[in-house]
């Protein structure tokens, strides 16, 4: 894998623009006739903690992560180009995420993902997440599964 860099940004970032509205095209595929119900959980225009990374300077993959009380931070908007995953890159942007969690305070870190998405479970599993009942807007969502990590 080729070295990768990150910019600590905001949503207003046109880089992450971009990666984030080809994830919502990816993931509107996933989702079906579902993706209205999904959709408004990831509005992208507000989120104060955004990650960007670089490979060869060009913009390859992102994430971001909003508080959602005083202890946890979740996880959202992650994304890899589809050519790049599996080299690591996502491994490394949610390193990135979970240290500027940990930095800001927050004692975990939750997301919300698709069963569908068999590559990002394995992927928060390997990195320590755990499952967790669903939480919040996907308690009755059985496509969701919800993972939290101790940092």
């Amino acid at each position: 894998m080729s070295v990768v860099q990150f910019k600590r940004t905001d949503s207003s970032d046109p880089d992450f623009a971009a990666l984030a509205q080809r994830l919502t095209q990816f993931l509107a595929k996933i989702n079906g006739e579902k993706d209205a119900f999904y959709s408004q959980f990831n509005q992208s225009n507000t989120i104060p903690n955004v990650v960007v990374a670089y490979v060869e300077g060009r913009p390859v993959g992102c994430g971001a992560h909003r508080p959602v009380d005083d202890h946890a931070s979740e996880i959202k908007r992650m994304y890899v180009d589809p050519e790049l995953r599996g080299s690591g890159i996502g491994k490394a942007i949610l390193a990135e995420l979970e240290s500027w969690v940990s930095e800001q305070g927050f004692a975990k870190a939750v997301l919300e993902t698709s069963k569908r998405l068999d590559t990002a479970v394995g992927l928060y599993a390997k990195a320590g997440y755990q499952v967790i009942p669903n939480y919040g807007p996907y308690v009755d969502a059985p496509d969701s599964v919800c993972m939290e990590k101790l940092l």
